[in-house]
């Protein structure tokens, strides 16, 4: 266990992260949006529904700074899914107030989670490599100096690409295939498809049904009706799945239908499966107030999935990073 103090300016202390700091912790998130420009809004019921899951124990994976007063400066959370593929993956997630930047804080943050990384990799996977990984976007200059100078390294790069929901492509019919709103009597079988789906991609693994719901179709942000399941013969083939934040649109204006995961069973690529789930998932997102449709996509995404969404009128809107530290297996 890190229970080491961190090293912190005078008059600063820390601790772990309770279930009623969501709220003081989502402010701080709102504060620090108008300087990083992220692009996401997280309200205290989104961090709550993350948080107080069984992928993450607040006493010993996550960190709080406040001032002597009670006001909160900073956070940070090392979150490790229990499912993986090549490396066993550690998320490094944290953010101080801008006005408080500059004074030793994320660099005491960081410190922390790097050593309680390296624990959840000996105390979990020591016989597996792992990557402990932090999330940059291109427009967090001060906390890309923060994790260089800590000694991660760039690996990836991810695109959120985003496209007005006007002047829509028709709808595409595919012989054989119904294009049909998500239900949860499917919820296993998506969950399945997705794990078939991502074999090859970088950093993904087979979700187990704990993640599964906490990270995905467990979301408050899930919305089942504007996601689109192509069916074939009774079985699911693709799927999109649409997420929407409320908190989001509230802080924007618009209202954007996220589609959080897109995919086609590798026997099923080649018939334009994904062309005509994403269109069918836009038309839904349109006819339901929403103005925007958005995604991410791996820059070296192994499927061509770039091009096609460029195809379909999606640009780049943010560009975010994965610097990572990898750790070799311990035995």
């Amino acid at each position: 266990m890190n229970s080491a103090p961190l090293a912190l300016p005078e008059g600063l202390s820390a601790r772990p992260i309770r279930p009623d700091d969501v709220v003081a912790v989502a402010e701080l998130l709102a504060v620090a949006e108008a300087v990083d420009d992220t692009g996401l809004h997280e309200s205290p019921e989104d961090l709550t529904g993350l948080w107080a899951s069984e992928l993450v124990d607040l006493e010993q994976d996550t960190r709080l700074v406040s001032t002597a007063d009670g006001t909160v400066v900073g956070y940070a959370t090392t979150i490790a899914p229990p499912t993986f593929r090549d490396a066993y993956g550690v998320h490094l997630q944290g953010r101080v107030l801008p006005e408080w930047r500059g004074r030793g804080i994320g660099r005491a943050l960081l410190a922390w989670q790097l050593v309680r990384g390296e624990e959840l990799h000996a105390e979990r996977h020591p016989e597996s490599p792992a990557r402990l990984t932090a999330t940059v976007y291109t427009t967090m200059p001060s906390l890309e100096a923060l994790v260089r100078r800590a000694g991660l390294e760039q690996v990836r790069w991810f695109f959120h690409m985003e496209r007005p929901l006007t002047d829509l492509p028709p709808r595409r019919r595919l012989d054989g295939i119904d294009l049909l709103p998500f239900t949860w009597d499917r919820d296993e079988e998506v969950r399945l498809a997705h794990n078939a789906a991502f074999t090859e991609h970088y950093g993904s693994s087979e979700r187990d049904v704990a993640s599964w719901q906490v990270m995905f179709t467990g979301m408050r942000t899930f919305r089942p009706d504007l996601s689109v399941l192509a069916i074939e013969d009774g079985e699911v083939l693709g799927y999109a799945l649409a997420y929407v934040s409320e908190a989001t649109a509230a802080a924007s204006g618009s209202r954007e239908s996220y589609f959080g995961q897109i995919g086609v069973l590798p026997s099923a690529r080649g018939r334009g499966v994904s062309k005509a789930v994403i269109i069918e998932a836009m038309h839904a997102a349109a006819a339901q107030d929403c103005q925007t449709s958005g995604l991410e996509v791996d820059s070296e995404n192994v499927t061509g999935a770039l091009g096609l969404y460029e195809s379909l009128g999606f640009t780049t809107a943010r560009t975010q990073v994965s610097w990572s530290r990898r750790l070799a297996p311990l035995r």
